[in-house]
């Protein structure tokens, strides 16, 4: 569609005399109306996408898409704010992947609460960055404030002494860019444990399962870790790790003099949304005296849910847990977390520089526990959409989407096409195009055969994984707003495409054209909306 945005009506300033650069450019005081009318425009803009928009992406080529890229001269004469923001509209907009939109089921990204949205306009005009305390004032506080209420739903003691005795302990935390960063953060913080207590780089070992997040294996990698560091502990057939593998593969490496520096459990795994069994786990590194990683990047928004928070028992014996509220909180990215349950174990990120965190400063620096210096204060959305939704209102969008997958999975349970391939603890669903009499092999070059029509006709979105070693589909469903009508109108989809994919095949090997059942990009119907 077309940009909402005004024309442009008044010529960009010039300053003929004076100052030499265009003094409306930059947001302050004088500004402040023209500020108000673009930012008005924009949303207005937006707002006619979401309410006209029937399908998750354009469907445009990437031969098509970077040929609009290019046709932009970045250095050609400006043209002013209106106009960039109208051209900039009709390429991104135009052509982005919605997330909002029901038919998009691909991976972990969901539509995102209003007031967060309210929230990102704020913090993106005043610019907070809350990296120390002067530059930033009540923003970390609030921050630090979200950080104790997180680590309070994880069950983390916010005050008291450590066990020997020394400085004061209680949870604390940092808010992150992602799960990515909050895992290298907790491993990093591992790992310099470990070389307090005089391990050898070389000898240090990771435990997690083989359905743990890459940033794990790229965590001990980045961190100077041998290659073989992370060590892949068994699952049971839904794909938790095993506490009776995880015994074992502790005392292998014991026996062969590493150490094992932290074990990872995953709380939502990524493909089967499965949650490791976190107390006999947690059982286990006490035992041996351990780090216990928990990632709960995924499965975090059951810390608020009102029906399903049993599911993460145990976490709060972990010594650090990742925690991304721009999955299952509906919140924009970016807005992450690490907690840790001692505050002191934070202490190996920080640095000081006289011109920004000085030792003998006594100010509220959040630079002293955070990877980052400049940092946006995303936590704002956090708190805005707890004091407009509370945390129940949140929990119950949660468990809508975990509802949902529970219906799909039941609705799939005796299709006659479409072949379930596990269940979920959250709101994932894997399965294949493999009706009887469909060859294995046919049925796995089907996948992205599958994933690719629905692509490029843009009308849904679907993600692809393995899975025992066979290719597979998955939903992602992250929308509470999405229906089991939407999601089966999505499965119609796959049956199509894989009804048109085969047909084609068949044609190609025969003179007697059969009927297509469709694909062809999944052209609609002549009377179906477009």
């Amino acid at each position: 569609m077309p940009s909402h945005l005004p024309a442009v009506t008044q010529p960009v300033p010039t300053a003929p005399s004076g100052p030499r650069h265009d003094t409306t450019a930059l947001l302050r005081g004088a500004t402040a109306s023209t500020y108000a009318d673009t930012v008005r425009a924009v949303s207005d803009d937006i707002a006619a996408r979401l309410t006209s928009v029937t399908q998750p992406f354009s469907g445009a080529s990437r031969s098509e898409l970077q040929g609009l890229v290019d046709a932009v001269d970045l250095d050609g004469p400006p043209s002013g704010t209106r106009e960039a923001l109208r051209e900039a509209a009709d390429l991104y907009a135009q052509h982005a992947i919605w997330f909002h939109e029901p038919t998009y089921a691909a991976h972990l990204n969901c539509p995102v609460a209003l007031p967060a949205v309210g929230a990102e306009t704020m913090l993106a005009a005043i610019n907070t960055s809350v990296d120390t305390y002067d530059q930033s004032t009540v923003a970390t506080l609030m921050e630090r404030r979200l950080v104790e209420w997180t680590a309070g739903r994880i069950g983390f003691a916010l005050d008291g002494d450590l066990p020997d005795g020394g400085r004061p302990g209680g949870a604390d935390g940092i808010f992150t860019s992602g799960g990515t960063q909050s895992n290298f953060q907790a491993l990093f913080l591992a790992r310099e444990r470990a070389r307090r207590d005089g391990v050898r780089l070389e000898s240090m070992r990771i435990l997690a399962t083989g359905a743990s997040h890459f940033s794990v294996a790229k965590s001990a990698l980045l961190l100077g870790l041998p290659r073989d560091a992370v060590v892949e502990v068994g699952t049971d057939a839904e794909g938790r790790m095993s506490p009776d593998a995880l015994g074992q593969t502790l005392v292998d490496i014991e026996r062969t003099g590493d150490t094992v520096v932290a074990v990872v459990a995953t709380a939502g795994t990524t493909d089967r949304g499965r949650i490791d069994p976190l107390v006999p786990i947690a059982d286990l590194c006490d035992a041996v005296g351990t780090w216990l990683h928990v990632d709960a990047a995924y499965g975090c928004g059951l810390l608020v849910s009102p029906t399903r928070r049993h599911l993460l028992d145990g976490i709060e014996r972990a010594r650090s847990v990742t925690v991304d509220f721009h999955k299952s909180f509906f919140q924009p990215v970016s807005s992450s977390a690490l907690i840790v349950r001692e505050r002191p174990d934070l202490a190996p990120v920080t640095w000081h520089a006289d011109y920004l965190n000085p030792a003998e400063n006594a100010e509220l620096n959040q630079v002293d526990k955070s990877l980052q210096t400049t940092r946006r204060f995303d936590a704002l959305k956090l708190w805005v959409t707890l004091r407009a939704l509370g945390a129940d209102g949140v929990g119950a969008l949660v468990d809508a989407v975990c509802d949902l997958a529970a219906a799909v999975h039941q609705d799939l349970a005796g299709d006659a096409d479409l072949r379930l391939v596990g269940g979920t603890d959250l709101s994932t669903v894997l399965f294949r195009y493999e009706p009887d009499g469909l060859d294995p092999e046919r049925a796995d070059a089907l996948v992205p055969q599958v994933r690719r029509v629905l692509f490029d006709s843009g009308r849904a979105l679907v993600a692809k994984t393995v899975i025992d070693g066979r290719p597979c589909l998955k939903l992602t469903l992250l929308n509470p707003d999405a229906t089991l009508a939407d999601i089966r109108g999505v499965l119609e989809l796959v049956r199509s495409a894989a009804h048109g994919l085969l047909a084609g095949e068949a044609l190609a090997d025969t003179d007697e054209p059969p009927c297509r059942d469709v694909h062809p990009r999944l052209a609609r119907g002549e009377g179906e909306a477009r």
